[in-house]
């Protein structure tokens, strides 16, 4: 049986001709063999070219910080109340009818400003009914004096037995009481008659009044209160802090007036500025916080008498080493930062954080002023490998936003090239 090139493949005539019938299989093979050959080389040729365009990678990009010193606050922050220095609760002293309201609601008083006036007749009539009985016994006890002295010298001439003396003499004693009981109670209507007007006892400023002019009020009544006054320039803010701090704020206070920030809650977040005045005598065993004062002068009325607020207390200004919180990394040995170095390779260096104040970190140890460190992008960043500053006022992240722009760009452009083919 003879084979013929329409019968097998594959059908080549630089192979098939000159050739002996009996080699056409072996040929065949052969070619076959050969294109595999080549198709397996093609990707292999393609991931050797992919390898070598990832070797080398270029320096990686960063943000960078200097460790500088420069004045950092040693604070206590914690939540107060603000509190009057003084408040009072104005209510009547005497019975009557009240015919004036000599204040508005909510107005600042100074101290003696007349507030009510109850009617005052019936208390002016007790008042000269008292003076009446006074100008009595007065006259009585002035009969009763010219009878001792007329009398003591009749007994001494024997005229006036001494039992009739005594008697005199015994009764002149009692209108000299009676005098000094009307003295008294002329003394109790005067201060009845003043009770009929009613004055601020303290500057501040009045709340709710919640009695009407025509109102009959009454003495010791249940719910006779006329109206509340606050002090509230200058005024307190009442907080409390962790008893763990009670050492550093006794320890700072004895070298000076510890300054107080509040910052009252609003849109303005200026703060208003005070002393600390008043430290309990004792920790509060249920909270485990130890009560403090903070005077302010308020002058502007900002803080407000039952008002929640921001307050911080300052207890030393020191001048420390400091880099951008940013630059704190932490790991299963404890925290460390990216030292740039001179030849601009990250150098790993293992640090002390004392404490944290807002964008900055303290640094204790670790660390010299002047030292370059990395503040963003240190997930990429390896010991020993070269590093690319960029530029600081450059926005954090921009390097990564622009890199996930261009791989969007490039694989829509790959998409369109899919689908034109």
């Amino acid at each position: 049986m003879i084979l013929t090139p329409s019968s097998r493949t594959p059908r080549s005539p630089a192979l098939l001709l000159g050739a002996p019938l009996q080699f056409l299989p072996v040929i065949a093979l052969l070619a076959c063999l050969t294109g595999c050959g080549e198709k397996a080389a093609a990707p292999a040729a393609g991931g050797a070219g992919g390898a070598s365009g990832k070797k080398g990678g270029g320096a990686v990009p960063v943000y960078v910080g200097q460790a500088q010193t420069k004045i950092v606050p040693l604070v206590i922050e914690a939540i107060g109340a603000v509190e009057p220095i003084r408040t009072t609760t104005v209510r009547s002293q005497v019975t009557g009818t009240l015919v004036k309201i000599a204040i508005k609601e909510g107005q600042t008083v100074k101290e003696g400003d007349l507030l009510f006036e109850i009617d005052p007749r019936p208390f002016e009539n007790a008042l000269r009914a008292a003076e009446a009985d006074l100008q009595k016994a007065r006259v009585q006890l002035e009969t009763a004096r010219t009878q001792v002295a007329r009398y003591r010298s009749l007994t001494t001439d024997q005229m006036v037995s001494k039992e009739q003396f005594e008697k005199i003499s015994d009764t002149a004693r009692n209108l000299e009481s009676e005098v000094q009981s009307d003295e008294s109670r002329l003394a109790t209507a005067k201060l009845q008659l003043e009770y009929c007007s009613i004055r601020a006892p303290l500057a501040g400023r009045t709340g709710n009044i919640p009695v009407h002019e025509g109102d009959l009020v009454r003495v010791n009544e249940a719910g006779g209160l006329l109206v509340t006054i606050h002090q509230v320039s200058p005024i307190y803010v009442t907080f409390g802090v962790p008893q763990q701090y009670f050492g550093s704020v006794v320890r700072y206070r004895a070298t000076g007036t510890l300054k107080v920030a509040v910052i009252p809650p609003g849109l303005e977040e200026k703060p208003e500025h005070g002393d600390l005045t008043f430290m309990d005598n004792t920790v509060d065993s249920s909270t485990g916080t130890l009560k403090l004062k903070g005077t302010f002068p308020n002058t502007a009325q900002r803080l407000w008498p039952g008002q929640f607020a921001t307050v911080t207390v300052t207890l030393a200004s020191p001048e420390v080493l400091t880099v951008a919180s940013s630059a704190i990394q932490t790991s299963q040995t404890g925290q460390y930062v990216y030292v740039v170095k001179s030849d601009k390779t990250a150098e790993l260096r293992p640090v002390v954080v004392e404490r944290l104040s807002e964008a900055d970190a303290v640094i204790s140890k670790g660390l010299t002023a002047g030292e370059t460190v990395v503040t963003d992008g240190q997930l990429r960043v390896i010991p020993g490998k070269p590093v690319d500053v960029k530029d600081a006022a450059a926005p954090s992240g921009g390097v990564r936003a622009g890199k996930s722009g261009e791989g969007k760009g490039e694989g829509k452009k790959k998409d369109k090239e899919k689908k034109a083919s």
